[in-house]
């Protein structure tokens, strides 16, 4: 890194935004893209994401493209700009605005006027609007929340599929992505997604160890709910509980209301008006909320460093969502508490949900009427002349997508060559089994964090492929002091291993290994813990292999092209 190069962008984040010591990552991945390399960051929330493309986008000539998956989450970006008053200048354009609001970012854009221009990915499905880009002369591409991209992702959304070939339009320039949370698999797949050429990786900020993880395990629903009460009438404040249902966002505010009369109690879920979200976002931000009552649709962008409870009145889908929503508490570095109410007969409900593929005939009937248009159709047209909702139409034809068998561009989706119908369909039921699989395993890696009596920390920080230490001190199960480290893992359903054969585990299969197993294919070993190897296989998901084993058997092999993901 240059002296001079340093110098600027200290300057720059100094005088134009107020910030007088970026951390070192922040600083190294603005260099990389001064020095026009892509880049991926995954930092968790409240780590300074932003401040990566706002100080990098201050110091190149022309615009950056900040693609953003929520309007709400663009409004707070450009208030937080406009408030610096010597930073460039912001603008947002999205279906949130008038025509004539959006017309005159698109004029400030063309004049040179904004520096940031903030949209949703959908709206680039537009051809007229990725050309009014192209025209203006991109100087960098931002895909915040990148993990909407992966299928491998909890927040996968197609609409991102299509970003890499976007930033091709706009003439390639420099792309970084941001996310708070993706594992080693997840990272590889935004990469290969989004088209990242030799991006720079900077994955910092996994442990928080100033929050407290604590499980609470529950034999009825009654008892979960009565339990969940029981705790928000002593909780700190402020907090946020995340339930998996609508009707719970409003039963639960009742039932805390009547026990503290004195709270700000909402709820809150993606059904509600985009108004309606935005206050609620505000009011809570303000400190005029003391507890909202969420599903997951509640949390993304929010940049409130006090928050103080965490509670999951429902166990999540997998890991990567719980710890993107615990990751929103104790952002000040103050105690900060994550408590999870678990009933093992949730996961099972859970695992019902994803299990069944989409019918031949549906996916036979979807592809046929796209096939006989004879060129790029509507999305809503091709609903209209099958008898299901857009809804499933919607997903059938992104399983097509990603099989291949479908095309789309902003026109609509086209058949591909070499496709009949039947065909399509099962390479279709085929991406969704794989689905399917991975869901189920992330699940049960879900389980196993709930009903682990180790250390809570290292179990999750080990599904993103971070090393920890063997306790962390501030877990429930750390908290069991009394209890010897024996009686501690003598208690686990896992099976455990001697010692020699943990620490031969671990030098034959580190962290971001890349193996090949004889029936799983290639996959990438995230963490090795007391005779156990995590590996994620792109075709299987997430398995927990005996280590002993493994090296006995000769299950696992280093692939011969391995590179770990940091060299990646």
């Amino acid at each position: 890194m240059s002296t001079t190069l340093t110098h600027d962008i200290a300057r720059t984040a100094a005088d134009r935004f107020g910030w007088d010591d970026l951390r070192p990552p922040q600083e190294k991945a603005i260099t990389a893209i001064l020095e026009g390399r892509d880049v991926l960051a995954v930092m968790p929330t409240g780590y300074g994401k932003s401040a990566i493309y706002q100080v990098a986008g201050a110091l190149l000539d022309g615009p950056t493209i900040v693609v953003s998956p929520l309007i709400a989450l663009q409004a707070d970006q450009v208030a937080g700009l406009s408030e610096k008053p010597d930073a460039p200048v912001a603008v947002s354009i999205n279906s949130g605005h008038t025509a004539a609001e959006n017309e005159e970012s698109w004029q400030r854009l063309a004049r040179g006027d904004a520096t940031y221009v903030f949209v949703a990915p959908e709206q680039l499905a537009d051809d007229e609007a990725v050309e009014r880009l192209s025209t203006a002369g991109v100087a960098l591409v931002v895909v915040d929340e990148a993990h909407c991209v992966s299928t491998w992702g909890h927040d996968f959304r197609p609409d991102y599929l299509h970003l890499g070939e976007i930033a091709e339009r706009l003439g390639r320039p420099p792309v970084l992505a941001l996310t708070a949370t993706g594992s080693g698999p997840i990272r590889d797949d935004i990469g290969q997604r989004l088209g990242l050429r030799d991006p720079a990786l900077f994955s910092h900020g996994f442990d928080r160890p100033n929050l407290h993880l604590e499980v609470v395990r529950h034999e009825d629903d009654d008892e979960k709910v009565r339990a969940v009460e029981d705790q928000l009438a002593s909780a700190e404040m402020p907090a946020i509980v995340y339930v998996a249902t609508r009707r719970e966002t409003g039963t639960y505010p009742t039932s805390i209301s009547e026990a503290r009369p004195e709270l700000a109690v909402i709820g809150y879920h993606g059904g509600h008006r985009s108004a309606e979200r935005g206050e609620a976002h505000e009011r809570f931000s303000a400190g005029a909320v003391d507890v909202v009552v969420a599903t997951s649709a509640f949390g993304l962008g929010i940049d409130k460093p006090d928050i103080r409870s965490v509670i999951h009145a429902d166990v999540p889908d997998s890991l990567d969502e719980y710890y993107q929503e615990i990751g929103r508490a104790g952002r000040d570095g103050e105690p900060s508490t994550a408590t999870l109410h678990y009933r093992p007969e949730d996961l099972s409900l859970r695992t019902f949900f994803v299990s069944g593929l989409p019918p031949r005939d549906q996916l036979r009937d979807v592809f046929t009427v796209v096939s006989v248009a004879g060129g790029p159709v509507r999305r809503s047209a091709v609903a209209d002349q099958v008898a299901l909702k857009r809804r499933t139409v919607s997903r059938l034809l992104d399983l097509l997508h990603e099989a291949g068998a479908v095309t789309e561009s902003a026109k609509g989706v086209a058949a591909a060559a070499g496709f009949d119908p039947k065909g399509a369909a099962e390479a279709a039921r085929g991406i969704a089994a794989t689905r399917e699989r991975v869901e189920k395993s992330r699940i049960a890696m879900m389980r196993g964090y709930a009903e682990t009596t180790r250390c809570r920390r290292r179990y999750l920080l080990g599904y993103f492929g971070q090393d920890a230490p063997e306790r962390c001190g501030n877990c429930d199960n750390c908290d069991r002091s009394t209890e010897s480290v024996e009686q501690v893992e003598s208690s686990d359903d896992a099976v455990a291993s001697s010692n020699d054969a943990v620490e031969t585990s671990g030098d034959a299969f580190p962290a971001d290994t890349t193996v090949v197993h004889d029936a799983w294919g290639t996959g990438t070993v995230m963490s090795n813990d007391e005779g156990r190897v995590t590996v994620f296989f792109e075709s299987e998901g997430y398995k927990v292999l005996d280590t002993e084993e493994v090296l006995k058997r000769e299950l696992l092999h280093i692939s011969p092209g391995h590179q770990t993901a940091a060299a990646r």
